[in-house]
């Protein structure tokens, strides 16, 4: 048996938001870190699939088929598949994509599609961005565009699925602007991401700040947020950086009308804690001055055992 040849292939980022969140909507300037895991897509073609089907097959992170389809390109359909709901939204993205490149599914060869996932789908690393960055490489449009089509957003995830370390991201206009910068503080060993044990959805989390904000413009608010994200990136001692992200928690939970999650869960904990993206769900930004052994015991003990070195699978 000849093996297939590969089409395409393309490994596109994870991402975290350390500061800016829901406001980089507004136009405050956001810091961002894009993650070594991610997700990588190969397209290959299937000479046992008649011409303009599409066999999809998606992976975990541990190597397991968690979705499969067969699409129809021209006109796109779903065939057959294992996640209804799922596949309806491939169609919804694959037509979005079609909106940009009328000629994107016309007269292609029978297809296979391969999604590895290198993180768990439930840690909020940007599964959806990830894939919709790669669609776009594949077929060459533009991939900010393409999220705004499809599951809306400030579009952060995607600079940071095709970014190569830390950026300055914000939104003018509808416009993305993404700016290479560096974030190497001193004390970046003692800075830890905990997977809080939630899956939030950040699209809830959306519609919760338009709707704190469905008739004002938080022009204050984006203006100290910026203020905090130059502060954070030229910090210098982990009290100071500590400072900064119990002042940006306190404004984010005042502008939600949240309690801060430290205050919330963790109010015996000696560090600060930061919510990260979406509050309410996956990676908490944790400092501590303890050694990690210590830090580590400290959230076991509260049920969290995914505790990792900040430093461990971010692109710095």
């Amino acid at each position: 048996m000849t093996p297939k040849a590969t089409a395409f292939r393309t490994h596109t980022k994870g991402k975290l938001l350390l500061t800016g969140e829901y406001v980089v909507l507004d136009g405050a300037t956001a810091l961002a870190i894009p993650a070594r895991l991610g997700q990588q897509m190969e397209v290959s073609r299937n000479n046992t699939l008649s011409p303009g089907l599409l066999h999809w097959s998606s992976y975990d992170h541990q190597g397991q088929v968690w979705f499969q389809a067969v699409l129809q390109l021209s006109p796109l359909k779903v065939l057959n598949t294992s996640d209804s709901a799922t596949a309806e939204r491939l169609i919804q993205i694959f037509k979005a994509i079609q909106r940009q490149k009328p000629e994107a599914w016309r007269n292609l060869p029978g297809l296979d599609l391969r999604m590895d996932l290198q993180f768990s789908r439930h840690w909020g690393l940007g599964t959806s961005s990830t894939l919709l960055a790669a669609l776009a490489q594949w077929q060459e449009v533009d991939p900010y565009q393409l999220l705004w089509d499809s599951f809306g957003g400030s579009a952060y995830d995607i600079a940071c699925a095709i970014a190569d370390g830390p950026i300055l991201y914000r939104l003018d206009n509808q416009t993305p602007y993404s700016k290479p910068t560096k974030f190497d503080l001193p004390f970046l060993d003692q800075l830890y991401l905990v997977y809080s044990g939630k899956k939030q959805n950040s699209r809830d989390g959306i519609r919760h700040y338009r709707e704190r904000f469905s008739s004002t413009s938080p022009t204050k608010l984006i203006h100290q947020i910026d203020g905090l994200t130059n502060s954070i990136l030229q910090s210098t001692q982990l009290t100071e950086f500590e400072q900064l992200i119990a002042e940006h928690e306190a404004l984010i939970g005042e502008a939600l009308s949240i309690t801060p999650v430290k205050q919330q869960y963790f109010n015996d904990y000696w560090g600060q804690i930061k919510s990260l993206g979406a509050w309410g769900g996956d990676f908490i930004l944790v400092s501590s001055d303890q050694t990690p052994a210590t830090t580590r015991k400290y959230f076991a003990k509260k049920g969290l055992s995914e505790v990792f070195a900040f430093t461990e699978w971010l692109i710095l």
